[in-house]
């Protein structure tokens, strides 16, 4: 357990309710919880909580909600923090794993309907869902292509950082695996961290 923290615990309770303002993009709490849940499975929470600034520390050593929404800000610095220790000079792969992590986490428990083996495509088609399940500003489409291709794209997001868009191929690789693909790829084709006008995904696979 991180020094101290049952006492970030009860002060978590008191200063944060899961509530943020309105102007500010937000993440639901269940990507958050699968950051947290991957860092006490590897035994790198302390390690991470370290790096970041007390009032971060204050909110993820307290209760975490999977169904309440967190500063997207917040969120990507706690992020960096896991890439830098996860990663150990792999940032990208380490972003990738948060990213499927996050998958596993949630197509196994709150998303779990959205699954259906051998059909990656009913998940895909549901991504305008999902992404408001994730967040609150934006939203994604998809277009199938082939019985074993399609394209997603996401539009209007408040704050798009080039890797976050990592967490997102690593999510949609996972759950692709999940539905019963094989050597999926999913490729950033365009990014609006690199100016594009919207960030655009194209998923390939194989059953």
């Amino acid at each position: 357990m991180y020094h101290g923290q049952a006492r970030f615990a009860v002060r978590a309770r008191v200063a944060y309710n899961g509530q943020v303002p309105s102007r500010t993009a937000n993440v639901k709490g269940s990507i958050v919880r699968s950051r947290l849940d991957l860092l006490r499975t590897r035994g790198l929470f302390d390690e991470v909580m370290a790096l970041l600034p007390e009032a971060d520390r204050v909110v993820w050593t307290g209760l975490v909600l999977a169904a309440s929404w967190y500063s997207f800000e917040m969120s990507q610095r706690l992020d960096v923090a896991t890439a830098k220790v996860l990663g150990r000079g792999d940032t990208r792969r380490a972003y990738l794993e948060m990213g499927r992590a996050s998958a596993d986490a949630n197509l196994s428990g709150v998303h779990k309907a959205y699954v259906r083996m051998g059909n990656p495509h009913h998940l895909l088609s549901c991504a305008p869902q999902i992404y408001k399940q994730y967040y609150d500003k934006g939203h994604r489409t998809y277009d199938r292509l082939s019985p074993t291709s399609g394209v997603l794209k996401t539009f209007d997001a408040e704050i798009v950082t080039a890797n976050d868009c990592l967490t997102v191929i690593g999510w949609h690789e996972r759950a692709i695996e999940l539905c019963g693909g094989t050597n999926v790829r999913v490729r950033e084709s365009l990014c609006r961290a690199r100016g594009d006008d919207h960030c655009e995904y194209a998923c390939s696979w194989r059953i």
